[in-house]
């Protein structure tokens, strides 16, 4: 979206202003690879296309390959500190390695600059407050965004050295300001993609909030080609958050959207019952489109006119609009049968 370089994961493009690009990372053990692939699998039926497996140890070697080979998607192989997981991932086959430069010897990069080179496959350049050098870190006397992006300076002036150039920058912090102010000058700094995402963001609440404020500041000013929301939950909530982030500052149509009303001492609707059958229902969707569930009959087709279906009632009777114009009156079981056949068939029957 924002970077003028276009590197591609597999056969998923970043930058060069192709559409952001939502990432995850499973939480299951890399040993067993079943229960990895499944969640890989799902993770992608939500929306994610790019998934990040990490590969702690050279035991998970066999086990890695069989993510890799059987995933439906680009795998990403997320290393720390050994340089030999690396090449290993590269050598079965990973689509991206990601890595902390700053936690390796430069002769072990340039070893991973080689084998990524002949494979022609991107590194992600990780950055964050535990992986500072030890003389910038006495430099700035603490992991400060100016020390933080210097370190991403001094890394890819080695990368590009040593002539390798596909790669994607990553600062992340805690902090939601610090991500911001890193991020922002990152993009006046460098033309490569830039991986968003605030780290150790906290639970489904906290981390949506704090990852909504962080990410979506960045995307509205023009930085960011790829993100991952950081949860402390099941990662296929950090997809649907990345999705809804994505949806309602107008960069991503494809997912849908769901408007309902926070309901009052008027309401007689059902409104948060309706809202989470329709929400369970468009989980894996990519359907462009927004359905309203509205508390009341006096103002709910009007609030939501510009829905592309709807749904509200009273007590005695359930409402079903589509494009602002009423299409059933009864009973509200019915209606929202009605609405639910709605929702299937949109896009198919227009």
């Amino acid at each position: 979206m924002n970077s003028k370089k276009i590197v591609y994961v597999g056969n998923v493009p970043i930058g060069g202003g192709f559409p952001v690009v939502i990432q995850s990372m499973t939480n299951t053990d890399t040993l067993n690879s079943n229960a990895t692939l499944k969640q890989v699998r799902r993770l992608y039926e939500r929306g994610a296309q790019i998934v990040r497996v990490s590969y702690p140890d050279i035991s998970h070697r066999e086990s890695m390959k069989k993510i890799i080979e059987g995933s439906p998607c680009p795998i990403i192989a997320d290393i720390h500190f050994d340089y030999k997981l690396a090449l290993s991932a590269i050598e079965i086959g990973a689509h991206k390695v990601r890595i902390n430069p700053g936690n390796m010897p430069k002769k072990h990069l340039l070893k991973i600059i080689r084998a990524a080179k002949e494979k022609n496959i991107p590194i992600r350049i990780g950055v964050n407050s535990g992986s500072l050098e030890k003389d910038i870190l006495k430099k700035y006397g603490h992991p400060s965004e100016d020390a933080l992006v210097e370190s991403m300076q001094r890394a890819v002036k080695f990368f590009e050295e040593n002539g390798f150039y596909q790669l994607i920058l990553s600062v992340k912090s805690s902090d939601v300001m610090s991500m911001i102010k890193t991020n922002m000058m990152l993009k006046k700094i460098f033309d490569y993609p830039i991986h968003l995402g605030v780290t150790e963001a906290g639970g489904l609440l906290r981390g949506s909030v704090k990852n909504s404020i962080g990410i979506g500041n960045l995307l509205l000013n023009n930085t960011g080609d790829t993100i991952r929301v950081s949860l402390s939950d099941s990662p296929l909530y950090e997809v649907d958050v990345a999705k809804m982030i994505l949806r309602s500052i107008h960069i991503n149509s494809n997912s849908p959207d769901i408007i309902s009303c926070p309901t009052c001492s008027r309401t007689t609707f059902d409104v948060i019952g309706a809202q989470k059958i329709i929400e369970k229902r468009l989980e894996k969707s990519n359907k462009n489109i927004t359905v309203a569930i509205m508390g009341c009959v006096v103002n709910g087709p009007g609030e939501a006119k510009e829905a592309d279906l709807g749904i509200t009632g009273s007590s005695e009777m359930g409402i079903v609009f589509k494009k602002n114009k009423i299409i059933f009156r009864g009973s509200k079981k019915d209606a929202l049968k009605v609405l639910l056949k709605e929702v299937d068939n949109y896009g198919t029957q227009d």
